[in-house]
C-alpha cells in the first residue's frame, strides 16, 4: 500500500496490477535482482537499452519541451506530424518486466507482433520539494514616452494640367493664335495660321514628351535674355517647345482691309502684372522684339490674363507674304527651318520667369489646317 502524493489517498498499486492480469513477483526477488528483467512465462529478455527510455533521453525530451513556445506547443504540426493510429493488435505473447528506481517506475508491455506500449508511473514516493517562498513582485521601471513629431501633411497632387499642358506652377497658357481677318459683305472671315486651343486633360492622359534644350540653343539669340541664359536662371518647369505646322493655304485676298493679329490667354495663381516679350529670330539672330503688359482679372477664383487681337508687327506681315508666294512647300520649309520665335512671360515687378515658349515651324500638309505638338524642355 502506498500513498498517492497528488491526491493524498492510499493506493494499492500491486492489487491494481494484479487486477490487470500482470504477474507480480515477490519484493525479495526484486531486491535480489534490481537490474534484471523478470520474465512472465519463463522467458528472459536482456536487450533493454533500445526499448526503455533512459535518464539521458528523458532529460533531453524535457529540455526540448521546455524550450518550446506556447504557440509551438499548441500547434501539433510543430511537435510531430500526426499520423493515424495503427489498427488494434491482439497481444498473443506478452513480455512483462519492471524497472524500479528512485524517481519513476516503468511498466513496459512488448508484443512479438511489433506493438510496443510504454507506461510511466512516476515515483510512488513523493519527491522532496523545497517550500515556496513568497517573493516580492518586481517593480516595473517607469516608462518614458518621447513626443512624436507632428504628422506630415498629406501630399497634395499636382494639378492635372501641370505636366500635360503648357503650364508652370504659377501660370498656364490657355489659348494662343496668329491669324488674318477681313470684312466681306458685312461678315468677318478669319484664317488661323497657327492655333493652340483650350484643353481639358485628365490624369489618364500621357505627360508631355521631353527634348534636351541644348539641341535648340543655336536657333535662338545668345544675347542677354536669350534662351540659354533664361534656362540656366530657371525655373526649369516653365520651359516648353511648340512645333507648329502652319496653315498658309488662305483664300483671303490680301489688301488694305486685312488685319493680322495675335491673341493669347493665360490663367495664373497670383494677382500680378505680367510682361509678355515676343522675340523673332532668323538664323539664330534676334531681328525684332515686341513687349506687352497685361493685368490680372479675377474670374471664377482664378486670375485671367488676356491679350486680345494684338496687331502683328510689319516684319511678320511681310515675312508671311513672301513665304506664301514661294512655289513649293519644301522651299517654305527650308526658309522656316531658320525662323523661330521665343515668347517669355514674366512677372513685371520681380522679373521672375513664369513661362518661356520656343516656337519652331513647318508648313502644314493636312486637310485639317494648323496643327501643333508640345514638348517639355529639359537638360539631361
Amino acid at each position: 500500500m502506498e500513498r498517492d502524493w497528488e491526491t493524498g489517498q492510499t493506493v494499492d498499486w500491486m492489487g491494481t496490477l494484479k487486477g490487470c492480469g500482470v504477474q507480480i513477483l515477490s519484493r525479495a526477488f526484486r531486491k535480489r535482482w534490481p537490474s534484471t528483467l523478470l520474465v512472465a512465462g519463463g522467458r528472459s529478455y536482456c536487450q533493454t537499452k533500445g526499448r526503455c527510455m533512459d535518464q539521458v533521453s528523458k532529460d533531453k525530451a524535457l529540455q526540448t519541451v521546455a524550450n518550446l513556445s506556447s504557440a509551438q506547443i499548441v500547434s501539433a504540426s510543430v511537435m510531430k506530424p500526426q499520423t493515424p493510429f495503427p489498427p488494434p493488435v491482439r497481444l498473443t505473447h506478452h513480455l512483462v518486466f519492471f524497472i524500479e528506481n528512485q524517481s519513476f517506475l516503468s511498466l513496459c508491455i512488448y508484443s512479438f507482433s511489433g506493438f510496443f506500449l510504454l507506461f510511466h508511473f512516476y515515483s510512488i514516493k513523493p519527491f522532496a520539494q523545497p517550500p515556496y517562498t513568497t517573493l516580492p513582485a518586481p517593480v516595473p521601471a517607469p516608462i518614458s514616452y518621447e513626443a512624436l513629431p507632428p504628422p506630415r501633411p498629406a501630399a497634395i497632387a499636382a494639378p492635372v494640367w501641370q505636366d500635360r499642358t503648357i503650364a508652370s506652377a504659377k501660370l498656364r497658357l490657355l489659348e494662343y493664335s496668329a491669324f488674318m481677318e477681313t470684312q466681306r459683305d458685312r461678315e468677318t472671315h478669319k484664317h488661323l495660321f497657327v492655333h493652340i486651343g483650350p484643353s481639358n486633360p485628365g490624369y489618364n492622359d500621357p505627360v508631355l514628351e521631353s527634348i534636351d534644350v541644348r539641341q535648340i540653343y543655336d536657333k535662338f539669340s545668345e544675347k542677354k535674355g536669350g534662351l540659354k541664359e533664361l534656362y540656366e536662371k530657371g525655373p526649369h518647369n516653365a520651359f516648353f517647345l511648340v512645333k507648329f505646322w502652319a496653315d498658309l493655304s488662305s483664300d483671303i485676298e490680301e489688301g488694305s482691309g486685312v488685319f493680322y493679329g495675335v491673341s493669347s490667354q493665360y490663367s495664373g495663381t497670383e494677382n500680378i502684372t505680367i510682361s509678355v516679350s515676343t522675340k523673332v529670330c532668323s538664323f539664330g539672330k534676334q531681328v525684332v522684339e515686341k513687349v506687352e503688359t497685361e493685368y490680372a482679372h479675377l474670374e471664377g477664383g482664378k486670375y485671367m490674363f488676356r491679350i486680345h487681337r494684338s496687331p502683328m508687327c510689319e516684319y511678320m506681315i511681310n515675312f508671311i507674304h513672301k513665304l506664301k508666294h514661294l512655289p513649293e512647300k519644301y522651299m517654305m520649309n527650308s526658309v522656316l527651318e531658320n525662323f523661330t520665335i521665343l515668347q517669355v512671360v514674366s512677372n513685371r515687378e520681380t522679373q521672375e520667369t513664369l513661362l518661356c515658349i520656343a516656337f519652331v515651324f513647318e508648313v502644314s500638309t493636312s486637310e485639317h489646317g494648323a496643327q501643333y505638338h508640345v514638348y517639355r524642355l529639359v537638360n539631361d
